[in-house]
């Protein structure tokens, strides 16, 4: 039986359906549309500057006006469009690279993909010409002089190419400079490239290992081989090497061998602050060409205005990005079609916008968020976030979600990271009076804190968390989610099997939107600025501005920490 048969007919007939029609709740069928229609080969992966990027843009801006919501864009002759510019570098590798490591006098070639994964240079550069550039293992490549912590040891790397392991030295039993078994930032792929370059290093080769990674080697392969982003920058090379990469465990092993080495006995001496950088008998030539052009990428905004505070704003945010069309897995499939990452999160924002539109105006207003390049380093927000469209100052939190359950209901939650601030005491209440429980997150790890869109505000101070569907699903407890989260995390994520299936059960995102939605909504009623712990590294930053809110701001507020 059919239940809800406009499932299949197109996109537009969300649009056409009359307002009056609409009812303001949750719709696990609208969310499944979404996601669907986000998801399928007709949007191409839904890569930044193609032609899934135009298709994707008018779509998101479709459901916008349809939902009810205003423009809440960038000013254009005085008034609000749906969009904000967001320029870039764009860089893709053109051919093949010509890859080939001499491993004590004895050159061996390697296949992009396979061995080795090779970014497209964001230095700005057409091509990458490295001729025999030593090799040098630097630990987990870390420069932490507050944790009385120096990977590099005063060792010169210019022209060098550095060995780096991903994550955190604690990861795996360190000495617990780094806060045990949750990663830092100085565990982040993207920090490893940004302290090579701060050092001048010829290029990078992080060694994957899929546990402290939280992810297999196709993933690494499916997000660095294909086109590159970043914001473009004064400086390109002062957050990039020439030449940043991942190689696999066994081809570090190998490298290590070669000089005399062993992997994991270099490994464990990384884990202490008295490491010293090791010399390996090896050295890397490469040939890589790469068309490197500036491009303009779009953020998509909807805004409903508040009735009394209207410059004071609550975020809804999510990415509309994902990988596009790239190299074909094993069933010739080329299309990463990012349903679950990021469909979910986009879909659970289109919502938001369609019930806020149908309930009584708030106090603050709501802005909708759709951003872009968020693969390739949370780009749309960090532009965002240097280029607010509304003041940072006076927006009062971000709730952003990316990648939500599809298997049900579950009886807790959770948000990325753990850090400590007002907002997630908001979150808790609020879940408390829904019978959910918050849960810290299962895999700190895997470093989500830094790995979604809400990072780039909390680096200026603004409150933001990124919410995460619980694990402890009503049907089948935590053994069950625990088994589809790694199944999916294996299987399909920046893959392309990300694809929609009739089996999800979307009544899970809707209890998670409505939780949501009741922070939101308080906060948009309230006059109330949550803000970070006493001890957030954030506070200091959001405390600059303090004087920029109104002067009731200052007070205590009843749920706030610090």
């Amino acid at each position: 039986m059919i239940r809800f048969p406009w499932l299949l007919v197109g996109a537009s007939a969300l649009v056409a359906a009359p307002l009056a029609a609409q009812t303001a709740r949750f719709d696990p069928a609208r969310l499944s549309h979404h996601v669907q229609t986000l998801g399928s080969d007709a949007f191409e992966g839904r890569g930044p500057a193609t032609r899934a990027e135009t298709k994707t843009v008018n779509y998101l801006i479709e459901q916008l006006k349809a939902a009810g919501v205003s423009p809440g864009g960038q000013l254009v002759a005085g008034k609000r469009t749906w969009t904000q510019d967001v320029p870039l570098l764009k860089s893709e590798i053109v051919g093949q690279p010509k890859l080939t490591l001499n491993l004590n006098g004895r050159d061996m070639p390697l296949t992009q993909g396979q061995e080795i994964a090779v970014r497209s240079p964001l230095t700005g550069a057409n091509s990458v010409n490295i001729a025999n550039a030593p090799l040098v293992f630097v630990g987990y490549g870390v420069t932490a002089p507050e944790r009385g912590w120096d990977d590099f040891k005063g060792v010169d790397v210019k022209g060098k190419i550095v060995v780096v392991l991903i994550n955190d030295p604690d990861f795996d039993g360190g000495e617990g400079q780094f806060g045990g078994k949750a990663m830092t930032y100085y565990g982040r792929w993207t920090y490893k490239y940004e302290e090579a370059a701060r050092h001048g290093a010829a290029g990078v080769l992080i060694v994957h290992e899929t546990a402290p990674a939280s992810y297999g080697w196709n993933t690494v392969k499916n997000s660095n081989t294909n086109v590159m982003f970043d914001i473009v920058r004064k400086d390109p090379t002062s957050e990039h090497t020439p030449f940043d990469s991942w190689i696999q465990r066994d081809l570090a092993t190998a490298i290590f061998a070669a000089s005399g080495k062993d992997f994991e006995a270099a490994k464990q001496a990384a884990k202490r602050k008295d490491f010293q950088p090791i010399t390996l008998n090896a050295t890397l030539s490469a040939a890589v060409n790469a068309k490197t052009e500036r491009i303009v990428s779009q953020n998509v905004v909807g805004r409903l205005a508040g009735t009394k505070r209207p410059d004071e704003t609550v975020i809804y945010s999510a990415h509309w990005d994902h990988l596009g069309i790239g190299q074909p897995d094993a069933n010739g499939d080329r299309i990463y079609n990012g349903a679950v990452d990021n469909g979910t999160g986009l879909a659970q924002v289109l919502e938001q916008a369609r019930v806020f539109a149908h309930e009584p105006r708030t106090d603050r207003s709501i802005v909708f968020l759709l951003v872009t390049v968020e693969e390739k380093g949370l780009l749309g927000s960090e532009y965002y976030a240097a280029n607010p469209l509304y003041p940072l100052s006076k927006t009062v939190g971000v709730l952003n979600t990316d990648s939500m359950g599809v298997f049900g209901p579950a009886r807790n939650y959770s948000i990325r990271g753990a850090a400590r601030l007002g907002l997630l005491d908001v979150l808790i209440a609020e879940g408390n009076k829904a019978g959910r429980t918050f849960t810290p997150e299962p895999h700190p790890e895997a470093g989500g804190f830094y790995r979604s869109d809400h990072f780039p505000f909390a680096k200026v101070g603004v409150p933001a968390i990124s919410f995460g569907s619980g694990n402890d699903l009503v049907n089948g407890g935590i053994e069950r989610g625990e088994a589809l989260s790694k199944d999916y995390t294996e299987k399909r994520y920046h893959q392309p099997d990300d694809e929609w299936l009739p089996t999800w059960d979307f009544s899970g995102i809707v209890a998670d939107a409505q939780l949501l939605h009741a922070v939101g909504r308080d906060l948009a009623n309230s006059d109330a600025w949550p803000n970070w712990s006493e001890d957030s590294e954030f506070r200091a930053v959001r405390d600059q501005s303090a004087g920029e809110r109104p002067s009731s701001s200052q007070s205590p507020k009843p749920g706030e920490r610090g």
